[in-house]
């Protein structure tokens, strides 16, 4: 491995001693085409931003689309099927295109034919429908399908189409095929027999970017090499899609006899179009039979005749192709050349920025010695001919235990920095390198595991790992960016020590004793609101203050014991009580939060909580990792005079009215959390609004009333099946609680010291803002609520779903807008694995013939899980009290 010795501590490998001591030539850049400008010039947008997920999909420079539409807005392109001039000018150009297609892997039209599919996947697909199968039969044991088991789940997925024509899969493995390699010829197949087989492997491993020998193709083609032992010729599909975004491929040299790939791993736009290499050889065996148009010399709709084109492109490319994508590739590959010069360099400075990257993580340790990182490899990246510029890894704690990736992920979302996440759609290889067995996987998906989510880990073991990749724009700058974040985040910060947990007697800390004698005080007992109908509220007494925030609390009257107290059992003395502290409801998803200190119930939560939402001129919901501004959107409820009044500043305030417009409104369909809802548009008044304060289209839409939105409940103890509950536009649960002894940890761990050495707290109602919650309650004991199972306020009860899995949104000041990341940063070294903070809770046990109330002074009853340990009131505070 290239890169000298281990750098110690903290240290970033220079870039300079990393060449000097590589034992070979290392190129970086494009010779006199400087790197700094071109990614000035065609990558501006890429400004403070490190982008590491080539691999995923590349980026466009700038010219590429200046030349397409100049393109696009100077000539005219009509249907290719047609035969007037611009039809004729449409074909004439995409048969350019397809000749620069086959100029770029070195091939000829005599040798290759270019059938332009939506992408790597549909190549796949066409192979595995129109390959020459024979089933088995009493003379012969069929055909065999082959895939590398390190292979993308686009190809593993071929076996469920073969598989329907009674073909055997069968999965080989990276070490069988080494091993293949090293044997005696003795043992091949016969190469021009019967029956015919297909094996499939990637030109590059797109989960860790081991490149495989591109000598199989001719070793399995010529029998001399089998992938399993039988009679039969041996074809040779080569998945080249994560391969020839950084590295040439000469197809005159390694003669595959089909070769998938997708344009936008080259150049990054466009997208949706790929296409599918095939051998003249090869290609009369391919058989097909669904034709659509374009595809057919003639056919009878009265009669099954039909005769396919004589043009193996035109028979297998039904329907009109996406020809200005098409088009698009000519410009795509001139400014490719102009850029950087050809593939060879791309090849030559990705490796450098990959090996550089590899070396300097190797070499990272913490204080002890252990390892900071651990990469998933085949190869010691020790030149681009076995190794793609693509590093797989885990970061590592001091103790060796794996750190989840999604964890990683949200840390490197503060920095800006863009990296994949996963499995990456290859199975196959996540289990080798992570020691995931097919048990495991199954179990994994019982636990809820799925493809693409972010659980991460499961009894202590990953699910996945992190990725990075380089592409031709990458610069040293990128690669660096990223070994200081993992420096930043891993070595710098103090572990090990964690600071005392905050109690009540200590400065910060509030106690039922300190709080205002009103606050102080058992609130009324709420009963659940019957229906959050607005004309409940015409009626209903007005003690609500929607503008002051510490209105006093009613009087009461006690009454008999609650149902909640009835169950609560004995009173545990010891671990002290739970007073709700602060009401919050965000009646604008991700905009400012409005306090109260008592309030209505609905259906969906508290009423009116995230009822509307901002959305872009694509409809897409906004948030504030996307938009941080959100936070400055002031929203008010008025439930006397039934609006919502909007500040913000420097505009005037607008009102939106509570109730739906009686008027048909522009229904449309969103997303939250990838769940589809029906919404209206609030109008172009507030839209005009939104845009004018932004500086971008955006409009305020709201949840239809008669759309109901479901999420699965968790079940209880008493239940016998899970139930459903009604949700607004909340991400996940209808309120979010969080406990501030847990708040005042946080704060402990945020404080800095300023030059006197005094110690400066981080606010606490500024941490408290942050993590946007519901209910505020004061503990005893820091994430102590993360043992509860259920709670009861007076008579309303609630079923705790389970921890509030955060994400960088919590480093936005909700006052300011600004990002701090440290707030995440020491929130991940305390919760360690997991960075939860706060309870996700429904509510149950609806009673709908009256409304209720949520108000600040509630006692909390919690109910532990396993023992169903309960906490109870004091015997004096054992009674009812109703609403006046």
């Amino acid at each position: 491995m290239a890169g000298g010795a281990e750098q110690s501590g903290t240290e970033l490998l220079a870039f300079a001693q990393f060449l000097d001591s590589s034992p070979q030539p290392l190129v970086y850049g494009y010779g006199r085409r400087s790197l700094h400008e071109l990614r000035a010039r065609e990558f501006g947008r890429l400004a403070g931003t490190v982008y590491l997920d080539h691999a995923g999909a590349t980026l466009f420079p700038q010219s590429q689309l200046t030349s397409f539409t100049k393109d696009l807005m100077e000539n005219v392109y009509g249907n290719p099927h047609s035969q007037n001039s611009s039809s004729r000018l449409t074909r004439d150009t995409v048969e350019q295109v397809r000749y620069r297609i086959l100029a770029h892997f070195h091939a000829s039209p005599e040798d290759y034919t270019v059938i332009f599919t939506a992408g790597s996947t549909a190549a796949l697909k066409l192979v595995a429908e129109a390959f020459p199968w024979v089933p088995p039969g009493p003379e012969s044991s069929g055909s065999h399908f082959c895939y590398l088991t390190d292979s993308h789940t686009s190809v593993v997925g071929m076996r469920e189409v073969v598989a329907a024509m009674n073909i055997t899969s069968i999965p080989v493995r990276p070490e069988d095929m080494w091993l293949a390699e090293e044997q005696d010829a003795t043992a091949a197949s016969d190469p021009d027999g019967q029956p015919l087989h297909l094996f499939c492997y990637p030109a590059q491993s797109n989960f860790s970017g081991t490149r495989y020998p591109l000598s199989w193709i001719e070793e399995v083609k010529s029998g001399r090499m089998c992938p399993v032992g039988g009679p039969g010729k041996w074809f040779v599909l080569l998945d080249a899609a994560a391969y020839v975004g950084t590295s040439p491929l000469d197809l005159s040299v390694h003669r595959a006899d089909f070769v998938p790939l997708s344009f936008y791993k080259i150049f990054g736009f466009p997208t949706g179009l790929g296409a599918l290499l095939v051998n003249s050889r090869s290609a009369p065996l391919l058989r097909k039979t669904y034709f659509g148009g374009g595809t057919a010399a003639a056919y009878l709709a009265e009669e099954d005749f039909y005769t396919p084109r004589e043009s193996v492109a035109e028979r297998f490319e039904d329907g009109t192709i996406s020809f200005l994508d098409v088009i698009a590739l000519k410009h795509g590959f001139d400014v490719l050349e102009r850029l950087t010069g050809g593939m060879e360099n791309i090849r030559q400075h990705t490796f450098t920025l990959a090996q550089y990257t590899y070396a300097a993580l190797s070499t990272l340790r913490y204080p002890n010695g252990a390892p900071v990182v651990q990469i998933y490899s085949d190869s010691e990246f020790s030149s681009p001919e076995v190794q793609g510029p693509v590093i797989s890894f885990n970061v590592l704690d001091d103790n060796g235990n794996i750190i989840g990736y999604s964890q990683m992920d949200k840390m490197a979302s503060l920095h800006n920095i863009h990296v994949r996440t996963g499995c990456f759609c290859n199975t196959g290889a996540c289990q080798r390198h992570l020691g995931i067995s097919d048990e495991m996987v199954k179990k994994h998906l019982q636990a809820g595991h799925v493809c693409g989510d972010d659980v991460d880990l499961i009894d202590g073991q990953p699910t996945g790992s992190v990725r990075i990749s380089f592409g031709y724009m990458s610069t040293l700058e990128d690669a660096q960016a990223f070994l200081r974040f993992i420096i930043a985040t891993r070595l710098r910060p103090s572990h090990g020590h964690p600071l005392p947990l905050a109690t009540p007697g200590e400065a910060g800390a509030l106690s039922a004793e300190s709080l205002p004698a009103t606050r102080a005080r058992r609130s009324p007992s709420p009963q659940e609101d019957a229906s959050p109908d607005s004309r409940l509220w015409d009626n209903a007494p007005t003690t609500v203050d929607a503008v002051s925030l510490r209105p006093p609390l009613l009087e009461t009257t006690r009454t008999q014991q609650t149902p909640s107290e009835k169950a609560a059992g004995m009173l545990d003395r010891g671990l002290g009580s739970h007073i709700v502290t602060n009401i919050f409801l965000y009646p604008i998803k991700s905009c400012a939060a409005f306090e109260v200190t008592r309030w209505p119930l609905g259906n969906q939560g508290l009423l009116y909580d995230r009822s509307w939402m901002v959305v872009n001129h694509n409809g897409v919901c906004l948030s504030q990792k996307q938009e941080p501004r959100l936070c400055l959107i002031q929203p008010f409820i008025d439930l006397q005079q039934r609006i919502m009044v909007i500040k913000a500043q420097g505009m005037e305030p607008i009102a939106v009215p509570l109730e739906e417009n009686s008027n048909p409104a522009q229904i449309c369909q969103s997303k939250v959390c990838a769940d589809r809802v029906n919404t209206y548009d609030c109008g172009e008044k507030i839209s005009s609004w939104l845009s004018t304060f932004f500086g971008r289209p955006y409009h305020l839409i709201r949840q239809s009333s008669d759309f109901q939105r479901n999420a699965r409940k968790k079940r209880g103890k008493d239940q016998s099946a899970c139930t459903t509950a009604t949700l607004s536009l909340v991400n996940e649960a209808q309120y979010l609680l969080i406990n501030r002894s847990s708040v005042l940890e946080l704060q402990q761990q945020l404080s800095t010291s300023d030059e006197n050495g005094k110690e400066e707290l981080f606010p606490v109602n500024n941490l408290i803002s942050r993590f946007r919650a519901n209910i505020i309650t004061s503990g005893t004991r820091a994430f102590e609520e993360e043992k509860w199972d259920e709670i009861s306020v007076g008579s309303l009860h609630f079923q705790v779903l389970g921890p509030c899995h955060r994400c960088q949104m919590i480093c936005i000041d909700q006052q300011t807008g600004q990002r701090n990341r440290n707030v995440f940063q020491k929130l991940s070294e305390r919760r360690e694995r997991k960075v939860n903070f706060g309870l996700y809770l429904m509510h149950t046990s609806l009673d709908l013939s009256s409304p209720c109330y949520l108000s600040v002074g509630s006692q909390v009853l919690p109910v532990l899980k396993e023992n169903i340990e309960h906490y109870d009131l004091p015997a004096s505070e054992k009674q009812q009290e109703v609403i006046s």
